[in-house]
């Protein structure tokens, strides 16, 4: 263990601008907050971590007009306590000091802290996306909206080279998202194509079995979340008879009890997004738990900036993951911050040459 330190916490709220309106299942969003969480040793302003904290509206359990509040109260609490900075240390630390009620303020401690552990130089975990610059494949996400702006998408994302697609389905009339499928299988470029899609919950119980079974004629990898959450035996049911492999997502949000969940429902896959389930100790031990199950997983971003997308593409490359992951929402932004994260021809990697805009 190294020796105890006397740190210094504050941090940065940013706005972040969408280049476009974003649907989602719960309305139209033009910009969201994120808040950047500062950290290093007193008295020594050369080595700096940062770490993100960004509830997202109607998803995230700490997310609300008292956040901020929350946050304030929590990192005076970091400042009047010393801290060993060995990582494993660094996450229990984390997990004693922030209740599980706040994910993304426990995710943002722990990737600053670590951070600053590693020398402040964005480096949050031992991995080859940062320490070699080895790439990971990413799906393109295809957002929700008109079936223009959708079919816009897809041919944006096809021209880019990505071998995996996820669309966003539910915000439109169901005969137009099957269109746009049907469009995507047509594509020479697609013959070989990954084809994921996200309900976000939109189905009913009643129709959802058959939707999947229209739905299997597209080729579908798997279907995010088909039916709203806390429906357990309905989709534990459509986990036992669908076509189409289920992934769950939004259904493991705020659950302490991983192991019931995944041992009552027993989905096909399970989506993890470390800000909303806790941080790097909470997202470890999901995927711990899905293995021992042989139930498979990717890691999504959740429209963090590119702090706490980099913290979550180094969380991911620890696994050397095959499948393709959700990290390509870096661009959704007119004002991300500068970094050496590129998505390009399907992957996420690190541009080891690049550099980083100062949080201001």
């Amino acid at each position: 263990m190294s020796s105890p330190a006397s740190l210094s916490f504050s941090y940065l709220k940013r706005t972040l601008q969408f280049r476009f309106e974003a649907g989602t299942s719960r309305g139209v969003m033009r910009t969201r907050d994120v808040f950047l969480i500062k950290v290093c040793r007193q008295g020594d302003l050369e080595q700096v971590g940062w770490g993100e904290a960004a509830p997202l509206a109607g998803l995230s359990p700490d997310f609300g007009p008292d956040f901020e509040t929350l946050l304030s109260g929590i990192l005076q609490e970091a400042n009047a306590r010393t801290w060993d900075l060995e990582e494993e240390s660094v996450l229990q630390q984390v997990k004693n000091l922030v209740p599980f009620s706040l994910p993304s303020l426990r995710f943002g401690l722990e990737t600053a802290l670590l951070d600053l552990a590693n020398g402040g130089k964005k480096r949050i975990l031992a991995n080859l996306f940062f320490d070699q610059g080895t790439p990971i494949p990413i799906n393109g996400l295809i957002w929700m909206g008109t079936k223009e702006f959708m079919l816009q998408q897809i041919n944006q994302k096809l021209e880019e080279g990505f071998a995996c697609l996820k669309m966003k389905i539910g915000a439109i009339d169901f005969d137009q998202e099957l269109e746009l499928l049907r469009y995507i299988r047509e594509q020479e470029a697609a013959k070989n194509l990954v084809l994921r899609v996200d309900a976000n919950g939109a189905f009913s119980p009643l129709e959802a079995l058959g939707k999947l079974e229209q739905l299997q004629d597209f080729g579908i990898h798997s279907i995010e979340q088909p039916i709203g959450v806390g429906q357990w035996e309905a989709m534990r049911e459509l986990a036992l008879k669908s076509p189409i492999p289920i992934a769950l997502d939004e259904e493991l949000i705020g659950k302490s009890n991983k192991e019931e969940v995944l041992d009552f429902i027993k989905p096909q896959f399970i989506i993890l997004k470390p800000s909303l389930l806790g941080g790097i100790l909470e997202t470890r031990e999901w995927i711990r738990l899905a293995e021992a199950r042989r139930i498979g997983w990717w890691m999504t971003s959740a429209l963090e900036s590119a702090i706490g997308l980099n913290a979550i593409s180094q969380l991911t490359s620890t696994y050397l993951p095959s499948l393709p992951q959700g990290l390509g929402t870096g661009k959704l932004y007119d004002n991300n911050l500068e970094s050496p994260l590129v998505v390009q021809s399907g992957e996420i990697r690190y541009e080891q040459s690049g550099t980083w805009e100062t949080p201001s």
